[in-house]
């Protein structure tokens, strides 16, 4: 048929470039056809098959939340190592994932090898993953599901008793506020835990780029997801969250993405597809769970407010709760959880880093330039530097004195010192940062108060809502017809007209099979194809375009609606306040009051390993940030005395916390009281040594600051200018400088001397990183 074809170009000259790209267009044509007929069939398969997790890793599963006495739709798997991984490690620190439950089904954790979930695996950590499936239980809540979600992380701390750790939590999305309420609420229960693209404050954005956090106001409130659950005979269809993505980018749902599977059909199908099993597995949630979530979340904003208390009332959702270190993990390109909210909750709960500081929490976030939402799930190139540099650096994450700190990832320098100290393919710092630097990232705030009004917009007509208008929907729904509404929904739609249940596409597998035996795709330099690609570039502007007008008309329109005063009187919603600032409560000064008591007595007292501790934090802080480098140096020293020197993780960042407080509490009198803990000259020698060691450790030159203070302490300690030169031409660390770490470990009356070496180097990253401004030391 194609050659037939050829032959009537005859000898025009422009005849051979239109017959090669008419052919290729009809060949290509068809062969995206049968892409869109295979995702149907996939599709189909997918929903007979109960719809599972799309992981690409063995799993078992072996906690389900459907036989707990408060029952759920959420079960705990274990993920089996694939043959290119290593053996699990017991010892290690498990990992947890928790998937999103935003309309989709579970997996995007583990969607591919180079991923949260993969990344644990090749570092021998036991991985875990908290799945749901499509239908949720009668009567279950979010606070069942929290509570399921609690009893995981309890069966896999019983798993791993001795692990140098609790579990590394990860929450994609909806499940990072899902994980942080849970850290909220059991805070012994977990280890760091990693917000990845996680909203925790859903009035935050800049004007005119976030327009997604307009949808609750000019829509009415949340009455609208109560409708949808009425309609839906008790349940919410998480299509209707998958569409409100979508339309967020018209250019990308309606024009590049099927555009890009066009182009680059021979390509780019197995991709395509893998995806769209994901994308088109909607799940559903009950009413009632979308109610709460989209009253109490996406228009109430009470999480980062500390306003959700559970349904008896005796248990109160306050972030400032969280014992663990919090990881918050962000984009700029990401039109769905913005920076602004994924991190403006800290400046909710704390006016400044010595308010963070005293409540002994330790923050820290990761921005990324410019990869989108699905991109800090999925992405290799995210996989393999932000998730995996996380990964290598949970260690040192997990004793970070408490403060604020920005996690800054970078490619290794050909001539960066320490280099035998770097655990990976970048380097990961954590610089201190303030809580004026979170606001720094906004337009300012006081855009949110329009957001006030929405609230109790949303409150009214959520109640007439359910007194006037509920009863009667209820009454002429059935689950007959809300499977028929689900069904005739265009997300479903686009995809059982293209698939075998369609019996007017009987031709297409056999011409696509044809296609495929004759394919001549054309050459990119064809004029034709040029000129297609620049129509397809014209076509992304218009929609971009057409994008930016709705969302700047819908902007003006929320604006003109809920910031005028006029409303907000007749709502009841009283004027701004000028200034956003969180009293200190009677407890919380009395709480302070004790802490400060109780480690009165500690500036004197201690084992050598606070010795050790103190004099690296005091000779480090005030410099603002914190490298791996002499931290992993100290981890390796520890690792060749654990046998003889036993020492945990958590003893150590136990000590490295009482420390710091003491050094910033009173840092003349913690300096004098290292002539306490350090009795021996000994002993002293080799803890100065050992500081300065790190110190050099990623750096040429020892700051001024610093040295000075190496200069302080020398002097408290009555070293003398002899034992400092002779510090100089020696080196307390190095690569098998074993000898070295016995000595700095030797045993005295102290309880457990023989861990002081270990300590002494994390000590050094704790001392480094908590002095944001040196003043404030």
């Amino acid at each position: 048929m194609w050659s037939q074809a050829a032959s009537w170009s005859g000898g025009i000259p422009f005849a051979q470039p239109v017959f090669d790209y008419w052919l290729d267009a009809c060949q290509r044509s068809v062969l995206y056809w049968d892409a869109l007929y295979d995702r149907g069939e996939a599709y189909l398969e997918h929903c007979a098959s109960g719809k599972p997790p799309v992981l690409v890793f063995e799993h078992r599963v072996i906690m389900d939340g459907r036989t707990l006495p408060e029952p759920c739709n959420y079960a705990l798997a274990a993920i089996v190592p694939p043959e290119n991984c290593p053996p699990t490690n017991p010892a290690l620190r498990p990992f947890v994932v928790i998937d999103p439950r935003a309309g989709h089904g579970p997996g995007i954790g583990g969607f591919k090898m180079d991923s949260e979930i993969g990344i644990a695996l090749q570092q021998g950590h036991p991985c875990y993953f908290v799945m749901f499936f499509p239908l949720p239980e009668p009567g279950q809540t979010i606070e069942s599901v929290a509570k399921a979600e609690a009893a995981f992380i309890q069966h896999v701390n019983a798993l791993h008793p001795d692990a140098d750790g609790k579990p590394f939590v990860i929450g994609n999305c909806q499940g990072g506020w899902a994980l942080a309420m849970l850290a909220s609420a059991a805070p012994d229960l977990v280890g760091p835990i990693l917000l990845a693209g996680s909203p925790l404050s859903y009035w935050a954005g800049v004007r005119g780029k976030n327009p997604m956090r307009y949808s609750g106001g000019l829509l009415g409130g949340t009455w609208s997801a109560s409708l949808a659950g009425d309609i839906g005979n008790g349940h919410f269809d998480g299509a209707h969250l998958v569409e409100n993505f979508e339309k967020l980018d018209p250019a990308n749902t309606w024009w590049k993405k099927p555009y890009n599977l066009y182009a680059k059909v021979d390509t780019e199908r197995q991709r395509f597809l893998d995806f769209e099993r994901w994308w088109g597995g909607h799940y559903l949630l009950n009413k009632q769970e979308m109610e709460w979530i989209s009253q109490h979340l996406f228009v109430g904003n009470d999480l980062s407010h500390g306003k959700i208390v559970s349904h008896d009332s005796k248990l109160r959702v306050d972030m400032r709760a969280i014992r663990s270190p919090i990881v918050v993990f962000a984009s700029w390109g990401d039109n769905i959880t913005p920076p602004q909210q994924a991190l403006n909750w800290i400046p909710d709960l704390y006016d400044s880093v010595e308010d963070i500081r005293d409540n002994e929490q330790t923050i820290i976030y990761c921005l990324h330039n410019k990869v989108g939402h699905l991109g800090i799930f999925v992405s290799a190139g995210v996989a393999n530097k932000e998730h995996s540099e996380f990964a290598n650096a949970l260690d040192l994450i997990d004793v970070l004195a408490p403060g604020l700190y920005e996690a800054v990832i970078e490619d290794i320098a050909p001539d960066a010192p320490g280099q035998e100290y770097i655990e990976g393919r970048y380097i990961i710092r954590f610089e201190a940062r303030d809580v004026s630097d979170i606001l720094a990232l906004d337009d300012g705030r006081d855009d949110e108060h329009a957001f006030e009004v929405v609230k109790r917009v949303s409150e009214i007509n959520q109640g007439l809502y359910n007194r006037f208008v509920s009863p009667t929907v209820q009454a002429f729904s059935n689950e007959a017809s809300a499977q028929i509404m689900r069904e005739l929904h265009p997300a479903r739609l686009e995809r059982t007209l293209m698939s075998p249940r369609n019996p007017a596409l009987w031709w297409l597998k056999p011409l696509a099979d044809q296609v495929r035996a004759q394919r001549r795709p054309v050459a990119a330099s064809n004029p034709l194809w040029q000129w297609q690609e620049r129509v397809s570039e014209a076509v992304v502007q218009a929609l971009n375009q057409y994008r930016d007008l709705r969302d700047a008309s819908q902007e003006q329109l929320f604006q003109m609606i809920y910031e005028s005063p006029l409303l907000a009187t007749m709502v009841g919603v009283q004027p701004p306040r000028e200034k956003r600032s969180h009293a200190v409560t009677w407890e919380t000064r009395e709480l302070a009051k004790l802490k400060r008591e109780a480690l009165e007595p500690k500036f004197e007292q201690g084992t050598l390993a606070d010795g050790f501790i103190r004099l690296l934090v005091y000779v480090g802080i005030g410099m603002g940030v914190i490298d791996e480098r002499p931290f992993n140096a100290i981890r390796r020293t520890m690792r060749r005395v654990r046998n003889e020197y036993p020492l945990t993780l958590m003893q150590l960042k136990d000590t490295i916390r009482r420390q710091v407080s003491l050094v910033r509490l009173d840092p003349q009198r913690a300096l004098a009281g290292l002539r306490s803990l350090l009795p021996e000259q000994r002993l002293r020698h080799q803890a100065w040594m050992l500081s300065r060691d790190l110190l050099l450790i990623d750096r040429r030159d020892i700051p001024q600051a610093q040295q000075e203070r190496l200069d302080a302490v020398a002097a408290m300690l009555e070293l003398s200018e002899q034992d400092k030169r002779a510090a100089l031409e020696t080196s307390a660390i190095g690569d098998a400088k074993a000898t070295a770490a016995p000595e700095i470990v030797v045993p005295a009356q102290a309880a457990q001397p023989a861990s002081k070496p270990a300590p002494a180097g994390a000590a050094k990253k704790a001392a480094a990183k908590p002095a944001s401004r040196p003043a404030k030391s």
